[in-house]
């Protein structure tokens, strides 16, 4: 792990990976989007409406994707001090704030014609809600101090302190009584949808995948140019 705390060496390995990600990001968007939209078929009680599923699931997906690897990289920089880890926590963080923004829109205008309202106080509903206030609280956190360190560390303490709200949302559709549907991809038994259903939107899984990569690997490059500057002025200041 330690092998990449270089910076010189990790814009080297970014700088390798971020053409092919992006390259993959427009490919896999053009073959999503194309197939989500034209060629997979409506659905026997939802029709056209379905088709917000193919922007609304990835996106919850990826809000919860990219909160973990915000508290993983929070915890690798509270207990080794990985000097990139603070970095990726705070490169990750407005990029799940976008996801989960979209999944809450997307999930309201779904909701109008399903369930007649565009809102509810629903279980997996309010604990996407306050994953966004989780995410919105980080970056509130990691600014709020003239310090950057003790802005990075009490950031870092609430996104470890968040954790516990993932597998609520995971599970709330198995442990409450609630408006929102349960699990059809990841559940035990297989996948209770259609292959021509599931198939674009496990490509718009990964394209939003590989979006999330090449996003936050161009996050992480200008931090680190952010704290070049950053020590060079201190330098320039002191001297």
């Amino acid at each position: 792990m330690h092998r990449f705390a270089n910076p010189a060496r990790f814009l080297r390995i970014a700088n390798v990976i971020l053409p092919w990600s992006a390259g993959l990001t427009v490919v896999l968007l053009v073959v999503g989007l194309a197939w989500s939209l034209f060629v997979s078929p409506p659905d026997y009680q939802q029709g056209e409406s379905v088709r917000i599923m193919y922007v609304h699931v990835p996106s919850a997906w990826m809000g919860l994707f990219a909160y973990a690897v915000m508290a993983v990289a929070s915890a690798v920089a509270l207990i080794w001090k990985h000097p990139l880890a603070d970095l990726s926590a705070k490169a990750s963080a407005p990029v799940g704030a976008a996801f989960t923004f979209i999944c809450l829109v997307t999930g309201s205008l779904w909701g109008k014609p399903m369930w007649g309202t565009y809102w509810v106080w629903d279980a997996r509903l309010t604990s996407m809600l306050i994953l966004l206030f989780l995410y919105l609280g980080y970056m509130a956190l990691v600014n709020a101090f003239d310090d950057p360190g003790r802005g990075a560390k009490a950031a870092a303490i609430l996104a470890l302190v968040g954790v516990v709200n993932l597998p609520i949302i995971k599970f709330s559709v198995d442990w409450w009584n609630t408006l929102h549907q349960p699990a059809s991809v990841i559940k035990m038994g297989g996948p209770a949808i259609s292959a021509g259903m599931l198939i674009p939107l496990l490509i718009m899984g990964l394209a939003f995948k590989a979006f999330y990569v090449t996003i936050l690997l161009v996050r992480v490059r200008t931090e680190i140019a952010s704290a070049k500057v950053r020590a060079i002025r201190l330098t320039q200041v002191h001297g």
